[in-house]
Order: structure tokens, then C-alpha cells, then sequence
């Protein structure tokens, strides 16, 4: 890819953004979790005669969990509008040897080797590592051209797995 570079600031926006556009790829919540502890909390109350703390503990465990569920997209938002880099000014470089991003509080470096897949939602480019984890770039840092450079990224790297 041709050397580029830009910033911008990781507003509540972008975030949002962030969120809401990878949210269709990541991991589904574990219902199972919160169900287990619910029945297991309700067998201990209701079933035996030990003392409810262990009861009352995974009943308040399930319930947590289910608002957790209910609410990640805020819960997501908050802590990351909370964290280290929120509202800082970040840098993106893409340069032959990768992706990298600065901000005064943090320095990371994504690898073209490191890159199994670009995925491209309707508002950006999400870059999938071997190991599972994802990157998010809005298509709003980008021309046309940069982001068919990605694009063709994708065939690239999925033509090493097909063999």
C-alpha cells in the first residue's frame, strides 16, 4: 500500500461508530452463563437447607449478567470513553510494514502479516488478525482508492488460505 498518514480524535462518535459497525462480526453473548447461575441460585433457595449467601450470589451473578447483555453497547461506550485514549488525538500510518497508530498514550503496530481479512461495513474497514481480534477504520480516513487497496488486501490473503 502507498504511505499514508492522517489523524483524528477517538470521540464518543467514533466509538459509537466503532461499535455499531463491528458489532454484526463479534462474538455473540453466552445466554447459558446467566440461565446456569439463575437455576443454580434458585435450586440452592428453594432445594437445600444451606445458607442462602450462595443462593443470593448467583441469582445477583445472572441478573448482573443479563444487564450486562442488555446493555453492552453502553457499558462498551463508558468504559471506553473513560480509558486512557478517550478524546485523544490519535495518529494512523500505513506504511509497507503496517498499520500503526499513536497517541500520547498508546503506540500499536498491526502487521501485514498479521491481517487474515478486511472486512467493509457500510461506514468502514474491519481488519480480522489470525487470532480472532479485530480492528476498526472508518471509511471517513480514507479515499475511494486507499480503501480498494484494502479491499484488495482481502483477496490477497484469502487466496494464501484457499491453498
Amino acid at each position: 500500500m502507498k504511505p499514508f498518514t492522517t489523524e483524528f480524535t477517538l470521540t464518543r462518535d467514533y466509538l459509537a461508530e466503532c461499535y455499531d459497525e463491528s458489532l454484526p462480526y463479534a462474538r455473540k453473548p453466552n445466554v447459558w452463563l446467566p440461565l446456569l447461575a439463575g437455576a443454580g441460585g434458585l435450586y440452592l433457595l428453594i432445594f437445600t437447607s444451606q445458607p442462602t449467601v450462595g443462593g443470593i450470589a448467583l441469582l445477583a451473578l445472572a441478573v448482573l449478567e443479563l444487564a450486562h447483555m442488555r446493555y453492552r453497547r453502553a457499558w462498551w461506550l463508558f468504559r471506553q470513553t473513560m480509558g486512557k485514549n478517550a478524546n485523544l488525538q490519535v495518529t494512523l500510518t500505513i506504511d509497507n510494514d503496517g498499520i500503526r497508530t499513536q497517541s500520547t498514550a498508546s503506540d500499536t503496530r498491526l502487521a501485514w502479516a498479521d491481517i487474515d481479512r478486511v472486512l467493509e461495513t457500510e461506514k468502514g474497514l474491519i481488519l480480522v488478525q489470525a487470532n480472532g481480534a479485530q480492528q476498526y477504520l472508518s471509511k471517513a480516513l480514507f479515499t475511494e482508492e486507499q480503501i480498494a487497496q484494502f479491499l484488495a488486501l482481502n483477496d490477497q490473503t484469502s487466496g494464501n488460505h484457499d491453498a
